[in-house]
């Protein structure tokens, strides 16, 4: 992984800020462990092209004899990455995190780091929304083992419209809030196109059958990051009237064939550990679990 190039630690418990010299780095230690850092990787591939003021977020580092062993990509997220879970890594994170208040809107990553991290944190932040603790980590590196649905495809920027009140409503299921701004350029919205510019949104539209209008959809999911070699799939959802036909199963399916054939060898996700049945249907695609993510809400 090599020696720091960048400014002298910060006396943060041996954690400092990281500048652009440093990402090459940071990159390294991600890849120990592609499946649990992706979400930090994504971010720092960014600041690779594009620098990290650029990237918008600060990139934490934390050293040991010299080396760079561990990162935190510190956003809209916060995200650990310290792949031999060395406390001292979460105590000089921690650190920061208490010296500049919390920014972030949530902690996500490898559990053990996470809720480590929130376990440091907890006394001087303010009071975390939901501590999702338990969510399984699964993976898919061959083909499906359920046949692809053939009617989903990658959305254009002609879906936009039916597209958007897809994601709200799965989102407004799974936080409990509408991410919209009401303006129509807030970021959620931007968000929206911009995954279907990249290709990395898919869905399957149907007339009718609850559909909220004609071409409706009944079946989404994105690709919420890819780097490292992984894709990860977020914001699955099957239109409530549809759901229990198998959709979200052979909709996966699809994801699945096209994002390794086109983006990333290896399709990850994470789930809450109660929802049983989204489990089943990942695992009947061929998804196996590898690890376990924690989200802190707030």
């Amino acid at each position: 992984m090599g020696r720091w190039r960048g400014a002298a630690v910060d006396g943060r418990a041996g954690g400092r800020v990281l500048g652009d010299v440093d990402v090459a780095r940071a990159i390294d230690v991600c890849a120990l462990d592609p499946v649990a850092s992706i979400l930090a990787t994504a971010r720092i591939e960014t600041a690779a092209r594009v620098g990290l003021r650029a990237a918008g977020g600060q990139l934490w580092g934390f050293e040991a004899d010299g080396v760079l062993t561990a990162v935190c990509w510190a956003g809209a997220n916060l995200v650990p990455v310290v792949p031999d879970g060395d406390p001292a890594a979460l105590d000089a994170f921690a650190a920061m995190g208490r010296a500049q208040g919390r920014r972030s809107s949530s902690i996500v990553g490898e559990a053990a780091m996470v809720l480590g991290l929130w376990e440091r944190l907890s006394e001087h932040w303010p009071r975390a929304r939901e501590v999702r603790a338990d969510q399984p980590s699964l993976v898919i590196s061959g083909d499906p083992v359920v046949a692809p649905d053939p009617r989903v495809r990658r959305t254009t920027t002609a879906d936009y419209d039916a597209v958007l009140p897809a994601c709200v409503r799965m989102f407004v299921e799974e936080v409990g809030y509408s991410p919209v701004s009401g303006s129509g350029t807030g970021p959620y919205e931007t968000r929206v196109r911009t995954l279907i510019a990249e290709g990395w949104s898919f869905a399957r539209f149907e007339d009718g059958h609850g559909s909220r209008r004609p071409g409706g959809v009944v079946f989404k999911a994105e690709l919420g990051a890819v780097a490292g070699g992984v894709a990860q799939v977020q914001g699955v959802w099957v239109n409530p009237a549809r759901r229990g036909e198998g959709l979200s199963k052979s909709g996966m399916a699809a994801v699945v064939q096209a994002a390794r054939r086109d983006i990333a060898p290896v399709v990850s996700l994470y789930a809450n550990h109660y929802n049983e049945r989204a489990l089943a249907a990942y695992r009947a695609v061929g998804f196996e679990q590898v690890g376990t993510y924690a989200t802190v809400l707030f």
